[in-house]
């Protein structure tokens, strides 16, 4: 049974993520910000046998995440999973739109939960990810490649390439330590973010970004995937 922590795991990708590795016997500590409005991870929680637990997280506040490695103690983590995401402000194209100080407001709090947060609760986890040589998947979007020929959804975007970067740099300073670091594009998906016309099921993707996981080695540490296992070039 190994011990998976995931991020926006009330929905979508995240909750199929859950889904997943409890049906598999994993045991799953299940993280979002508003834990006792997650009807559905509630339900799972009640008939899991103790394999899930939840936990409050705000991915923007320092505290809450230092929180959440308090809770776990001495736990070894095997796998963590950063799912959580947000638009972060508008998505139209500089010719159509002036951006505000609250647009920008908006900007600097996608930074925070996209890129930010998920280098901070990887350090805030890395003793327990140490104890296990565990693997890290950040979700992050085709949109944070260079090789994406569209405008648009610029803070959503800046955000990816950032936290890509940033998860390449983890990378390579763990591998010796035996800890795998990666970036995955979870594909088009029918999420509140991806809507209901997208090309596949959270399902689908979550059962392709497990599989990712799973067959990650020290050798392709630093890669951006795509769900379906192969490289996305950036």
């Amino acid at each position: 049974m190994a011990n998976i922590v995931i991020t926006g795991a009330n929905r979508g990708i995240g909750l199929a993520l859950v889904k997943n590795y409890v049906a598999g016997g994993d045991r799953v500590h299940a993280l979002c910000r508003n834990p006792d409005q997650a009807a559905e991870l509630k339900q799972i929680a009640t008939t899991s046998a103790g394999q899930l637990t939840l936990h409050p997280i705000d991915m923007a506040d320092g505290q809450s995440i230092d929180a959440v490695a308090q809770i776990l103690g001495d736990t070894p983590v095997d796998v963590l999973l950063n799912v959580a995401g947000i638009i972060g402000g508008r998505i139209d194209s500089l010719a159509n739109t002036t951006f505000t100080e609250d647009d920008f407001a908006d900007w600097r709090n996608a930074f925070e939960v996209m890129t930010i947060g998920p280098f901070r609760l990887t350090q805030a986890l890395l003793p327990n990810l140490l104890a296990a040589k565990g693997k890290v998947m950040t979700v992050s979007t085709q949109i944070a490649a260079s090789t994406w020929d569209r405008g648009g959804m610029y803070a959503y975007g800046a955000t990816k390439a950032a936290v890509n970067r940033l998860m390449l740099s983890l990378a390579i300073d763990l591998k010796a330590k035996g800890v795998c670091v990666a970036t995955i594009h979870p594909g088009y998906v029918q999420t509140d973010m991806g809507g209901p016309n997208a090309e596949i099921t959270p399902q689908e993707s979550a059962a392709g970004i497990k599989n990712v996981v799973d067959k990650l080695t020290l050798e392709t540490s630093g890669s951006f995937f795509k769900w379906n296992g192969e490289l996305h070039p950036w």
